[in-house]
């Protein structure tokens, strides 16, 4: 999706400044050790059909992957990859415009797991991306399903409120590690985890949300069936504590 994930200070980087502090970054032993950046969501979203004719969609991603991403850049890769181009982000006057190569393995009992790869035949860019997400389908009754779902129906002028539904659920994590040139180490460690957390989570709840309302858009649309309402899906950040909690 070239998007414009979020831009935190006015004066950009030059592409030349980004690459040559890159460079840097790679030949000095001196040079202090990755910056990581994390976060977790879960969320879900509903289909307005049975489970079987949501896992033809979904299996069929090579059909609405790269629609559904716009406007990422998107790029095909092997039978189930993808090369992501993000947009710019940054903070502190140091920005980059990430990439990413995903894989979305196919089913297995109606759990989907996407992963990310390198890139292939790309250099170190001063950043590594660890992105996991697992997604389970599963049909509900439409009695527990949103509250938007009689309207959705009523709407689209289909009285007849289908008996079952499909809820697909998602769990992701992002494991972000940054080789920040050295005038970015000047400042307190402290002041640039949280700033990067922070950035991070921001970037994951401007995107996700877009991505799920476009597949929920796109599949509906292409099966005749009403758009579900913005109660439909959810999105929800998963706190530190909750994690140490479980441990």
């Amino acid at each position: 999706m070239q998007c414009q994930w979020l831009n935190n200070h006015p004066n950009k980087v030059s592409e030349g400044s980004i690459s040559h502090l890159q460079d840097k970054q790679v030949t000095d032993p001196l040079e202090a050790k990755p910056v990581h950046f994390r976060t977790q969501f879960t969320g879900y979203m509903e289909m307005y059909s049975d489970v079987d004719t949501v896992a033809d969609y979904l299996n069929a991603h090579q059909g609405w992957f790269c629609r559904c991403a716009a406007p990422m850049k998107t790029e095909p890769i092997g039978h189930n990859g993808y090369i992501l181009t993000v947009g710019q982000f940054g903070s502190f006057g140091y920005e980059v415009e990430p990439k990413l190569a995903v894989v979305l393995e196919p089913s297995v009992n109606g759990v989907y797991h996407m992963h990310s790869i390198p890139i292939p035949d790309e250099p170190y860019l001063g950043y590594e991306v660890d992105y996991q997400a697992s997604m389970t389908i599963k049909e509900i009754p439409s009695e527990i399903a949103s509250v938007g779902l009689k309207k959705a129906f009523k709407k689209h002028n289909q009285v007849q409120l289908p008996e079952i539904i499909t809820k697909v659920e998602w769990h992701l994590a992002m494991d972000v590690a940054v080789q920040f040139p050295k005038f970015i180490h000047k400042l307190p460690l402290s002041m640039i985890q949280k700033t990067g957390d922070r950035l991070l989570t921001q970037i994951v709840r401007q995107i996700s949300p877009r991505l799920t309302y476009k597949v929920q858009e796109d599949f509906h649309s292409g099966h005749s069936l009403p758009i579900p309402s913005k109660t439909s899906r959810h999105l929800e950040k998963i706190e530190e504590s909750s994690l140490e909690q479980a441990a």
